[in-house]
């Protein structure tokens, strides 16, 4: 199975850290500021499910989280974290697989789309767009892909990551997509911020009312 991280669920959050510190952290929490209380969050992807312990902190109760990720052992580990009060379903599937008839008010993508080719990253961006209400935030945090300003070493660990992904957790693509264009249409950017000497970004998109 494509993009499942199970072989190494036990081990991600670890091997995150030795490589870029809190750097994949920090990017994560510099969004969860801009949840408003009592919304509806969709969060795809959410690995081992720290984010949802961060969360948490910031507001006990009132929250409600639809938590999507494809790794069952991700979501084992996900529902050993502390969700104070707030109301989580969790949901053992790729976000292209997930029937809903929700909307939501918040969507959080970390990490997510350097995972798919060209034609998923269309089907899946589109099939989230259609989940978020309108005025609604998209937060996103991903890996920068500056063929231009990326330094050298930056280009050589994001081969190495890819290599390894590949071995470990059969991830079907092997380049990172300039994912810019995709919110260009519909979304106002309200904030970003970088980290890891610029490799990561984190964004706050705004969705336009219809």
């Amino acid at each position: 199975m494509g993009n499942n991280y199970n072989s190494i669920a036990n081990i991600y959050d670890v091997l995150s850290r030795i490589v870029f510190g809190k750097s994949i952290m920090k990017a994560q929490i510099f969004l969860l500021k801009y949840i408003p209380e009592n919304s509806r969050v969709l969060i795809v992807g959410g690995g081992t499910g720290w984010i949802l312990s961060e969360l948490s902190k910031i507001y006990e109760k009132g929250i409600e989280i639809t938590y999507i990720e494809k790794s069952a052992k991700m979501i084992a580990l996900s529902k050993q974290k502390n969700i104070q009060h707030n109301s989580v379903e969790f949901i053992n599937a790729g976000i292209e697989e997930f029937p809903t008839g929700k909307k939501f008010d918040i969507i959080f993508t970390a990490f997510l789309f350097d995972n798919f080719l060209p034609e998923k990253i269309e089907f899946v961006f589109s099939k989230l767009n259609q989940l978020l209400k309108p005025n609604g935030l998209w937060l996103y945090a991903d890996f920068m892909n500056d063929k231009m300003n990326s330094k050298w070493w930056q280009k050589f660990l994001l081969k190495t990551m890819y290599l390894f992904f590949k071995i470990t957790c059969n991830i079907e693509t092997q380049q990172l997509i300039n994912m810019n264009t995709y919110f260009s249409n519909d979304y106002n950017k309200l904030s970003e911020k970088y980290f890891y000497s610029n490799f990561i970004k984190s964004a706050v998109y705004k969705k336009a009312e219809v």
